[in-house]
């Protein structure tokens, strides 16, 4: 079973956890052979490799699945993105925190919106009363995993995304999160809001205008995730690839 206590330690360093985003069992090895600490999943990535959309589009049962197999073959943390929880009740929710739990998952991302069309965000005091229940299922129950909590307003571009965020941050570390995920934000006036609101550890998102990785660390930034850029970026080499062999009718392509 992987570490939790490293996992959570990777939160504290003085330098950002660097997470590998992976979305298959391949990658989640490519990203252990070189030398990362420790991999998540990318909700969006896993979806599309299984030929699904994102916002839960898919069986719960497949990620489960896909899981299990990381947690046999790589030797690093790994947290798995839950998205709204793969249930729209509490116990539905605890009962699959709990599947992954049981199977080695080490951390999972929660969030605080229903990916309906178009995706919204829940209530604060609603998802505030579930992380409630969920984090004292945690403790009362001593599992090992590392909570850390999705929250949206960037996401979305909603015109008070820094209000709306901070207010959410202060609750969601009331209800017992382990960490806080915010994508989307970008601008280093507010991340130092974000960061300066909350003794836990802030997550970032890779976006166009992200500062690089040693700016982060000065902000106080303390994990830093890829989300689904790195297998769009290899899926679109993909493309170039197939493209490339019809044009020229053979394979040199592929060992130039």
């Amino acid at each position: 079973m992987k570490s939790f206590e490293t996992f959570s330690q990777l939160h504290k360093n003085a330098a950002p956890l660097l997470l590998g985003n992976i979305w298959d069992v391949n990658s989640a090895k490519i990203f252990e052979s070189k030398r990362y600490k420790a991999i998540g999943t990318s909700s969006q990535a896993v979806a599309k490799s299984l030929g699904y959309e994102d916002g839960e589009q898919m069986p719960f049962d497949l990620l489960v699945q896909l899981a299990k197999r990381v947690v046999e073959v790589v030797n690093i943390p790994f947290t798995v993105d839950m998205e709204s929880g793969y249930n729209r009740s509490i116990a539905g929710i605890i009962e699959n925190i709990e599947k992954l739990h049981d199977i080695g998952v080490v951390g999972i991302n929660l969030e605080d919106t229903i990916a309906d069309n178009p995706r919204q965000l829940q209530p604060v005091e609603t998802f505030q009363k579930t992380l409630s229940s969920i984090t004292e299922h945690i403790s009362r129950n001593n599992l090992k995993i590392f909570l850390n909590v999705r929250t949206d307003g960037f996401l979305l571009n909603i015109p008070t995304a820094l209000a709306e965020t901070l207010t959410r941050i202060e609750r969601y570390e009331k209800a017992g999160a382990n960490g806080i995920f915010v994508p989307c934000i970008t601008k280093v006036n507010d991340i130092k809001e974000v960061v300066n609101a909350t003794s836990l550890p802030i997550n970032v998102m890779c976006m166009p205008n992200l500062r690089g990785f040693d700016e982060l660390q000065l902000l106080g930034v303390k994990r830093i995730s890829m989300g689904p850029f790195v297998n769009a970026y290899v899926n679109k080499k993909v493309e170039e690839v197939a493209d490339t062999i019809l044009q020229n009718n053979n394979f040199s392509c592929l060992f130039n």
